[in-house]
């Protein structure tokens, strides 16, 4: 066993004087840091996608109203003095008049 104390000791030796170059001063993040950090990436992936998924879920087209679409059909109807047996229909778009 004195051969294994003999390379730890060598070990110790060069391994000191690197952890010395360290600047006491400064302050760095260091391995809790990390952990934090990535444990957030994670986070934020997860949330990522689970939007991407709700989102997927989302239909973007309004269904027609009823009421507002048999009402619009009929002043248009009669602003226009014809009748019309169709309702109008909307695109959800404004128009553009210039």
């Amino acid at each position: 066993m004195p051969d294994m104390s003999a390379s730890v000791s060598l070990a110790m030796t060069h391994l000191v004087p690197l952890a010395k170059e360290v600047d006491e001063n400064k302050v760095t993040p260091g391995v809790l840091g990390f952990i934090v950090f990535a444990a957030m990436a994670v986070a934020v992936w997860g949330l990522m996608k689970s939007m991407s998924k709700h989102m997927g879920k989302v239909d973007f087209k309004q269904p027609a109203d009823p009421e507002k679409t048999s009402a619009g059909a009929t002043t248009t109807a009669a602003a226009a003095g014809t009748t019309s047996a169709t309702p109008a229909t909307t695109t959800g778009k404004p128009s553009s008049t210039s």
